[in-house]
């Protein structure tokens, strides 16, 4: 009986690949600070930017992105990313 395919070797790899690249969050722009605790919301996880429900791969590296897990929860299995806010700019 096959168990979750999160929990295998290759997931786990692919996680551990994206991680060490260090970018930032591919949804907000911001960096991501990789030492938070994996249930804080600004914490690292790995966002897919073709979402599996509509038939992205698990294990592809170019449909792999970094993202908070706020950014990634907001994003749902939406193909494009939610609009942010704008920010009020400095300048009059």
């Amino acid at each position: 009986m096959a168990g979750n395919p999160r929990n295998g070797r290759p997931y786990r790899a692919l996680c551990a690949w994206l991680r060490s690249q260090r970018l930032p969050c591919w949804l907000c722009g911001h960096n991501i600070d990789y030492n938070l605790d994996a249930r804080h919301p600004l914490s690292f996880t790995l966002d897919h930017e073709q979402p599996l429900s509509r038939g992205g791969a698990l294990l592809d590296k170019t449909n792999a992105r970094a993202a908070h897990r706020r950014c990634n929860s907001s994003k749902g299995n939406r193909t494009t990313p939610p609009r942010q806010p704008k920010r009020p700019t400095l300048r009059w």
